[in-house]
């Protein structure tokens, strides 16, 4: 990639960024809300991780109402690497940019309450910003579940009908990158950029990541960085993330318009196919189209095949997943569709009035 097309004149494209030290510190960024069932557990594992470089956690408080903040403030108590900042509004955005402002290392890094990574996740991460100058690295989540119900979850995030699209669910080759999974920063993408917008309460990542290639910066996938991640455990709370992404999607889509790609349509265009086949279905049972002519009957009928071929497409991906139970697989059929239409309704909604208050519900 050019000097000339990263934009040589940035400070954040790969030939203005200065080398990284042999062994640069790190800090972890984690803004965290309601996770007393994971946080000991994702706090120990981040500080654990075999690199030998300095080390520091900064830990962004919501307003847990499950002891979450206690055992956060006892665990970084008992050790000073650990550090709490208040983040009284809950905003993810806004407990991002709190902890980063606490942070002194040169490189940052994102991490997440539900996900744990790999030992040498730090180590390799490092060396991708080394030795290709990115401003952003970020590399596979790897869904995994405990339950039938988290494993078809799972099942859905890893596959190409589930999610689909980005290099971080199921890429396997190095590339350029639109957006990166959580993130391993230079810190000047902070000192340039001034961190994430906190108005966004979900799709902040992709916003910065937007703006660091607009200035000139490299994001970059390494498949090689692993993360496993694990899905929300219930389908009520399923349906309610997935509603909240589509919302926050849709109110970066009015921001941005033609900078999203175009994966982004698919659910709402689904929500609309599906409900216009509704329609016509009710129609015909009623028997309110016989009084249409027949090319106008016979027209309106094609207003199925989209939800046929759809269908058709969950029923030949729960047929293909031969390696499940009976049990993931029956999940496997409904939770791909919860994720879709949840998405593609919030997406509507967004769409028509804006994210505005809308809240992820589902912690």
């Amino acid at each position: 990639m050019s000097a000339t097309r990263r934009g040589a004149g940035s400070a954040l494209a790969p030939d203005a960024l200065p080398a990284l030290e042999a062994v640069p510190g790190v800090s972890y960024i984690m803004p965290i809300l309601n996770e007393a069932g994971h946080v000991e557990e994702a706090v120990s594992t981040i500080l654990a991780q075999d690199y030998p470089g300095q080390k520091e956690i900064v830990v962004a408080l919501g307003p847990s109402t499950d002891g979450t903040t206690e055992i956060v403030r006892r665990m970084a108590a008992a050790d000073p690497r650990i550090i709490t900042v208040d983040n009284p509004a809950g905003d993810t955005p806004i407990g991002l940019n709190l902890a980063v402002a606490q942070t002194t290392h040169p490189v940052v890094i994102r991490v997440d309450a539900h996900s744990e990574l790999t030992a040498d996740y730090t180590a390799r991460g490092v060396a991708v910003l080394r030795k290709t100058r990115a401003a952003n690295a970020g590399g596979l989540m790897r869904a995994r579940g405990r339950t039938a119900f988290q494993r078809a979850v799972a099942r859905a995030y890893m596959s190409r009908i589930g999610l689909g699209g980005p290099a971080y669910h199921a890429g396997d080759e190095a590339q350029e990158a639109e957006s990166a999974y959580l993130g391993v920063f230079r810190r000047e993408v902070f000192e340039a950029l001034g961190g994430f917008d906190g108005t966004l309460r979900r799709g902040q990542d992709w916003e910065l990541n937007l703006r660091v290639r607009e200035a000139g910066g490299l994001v970059w996938f390494a498949p090689e960085l692993q993360v496993t991640y694990w899905p929300r455990a219930t389908w009520s709370n399923l349906v309610k993330q997935f509603y909240a992404t589509g919302v926050w999607r849709a109110e970066i889509v009015r921001r941005y318009g033609a900078r999203n790609s175009a994966r982004y349509f698919a659910p709402p265009l689904l929500v609309l196919g599906v409900t216009a086949s509704l329609v016509e279905a009710v129609l015909q049972l009623t028997g309110s189209t016989r009084r249409w002519p027949r090319f106008v009957r016979g027209f309106t009928s094609l207003v199925h095949v989209p939800s046929a071929a759809y269908a058709a497409g969950i029923v030949t991906a729960v047929w293909r997943a031969d390696d499940a139970g009976i049990r993931e697989r029956l999940w496997f059929g409904l939770v791909l569709p919860s994720m879709h239409v949840s998405w593609g309704a919030g997406f509507l909604r967004g769409l028509a009035t804006g994210a505005a208050t809308n809240r992820d519900r589902s912690r």
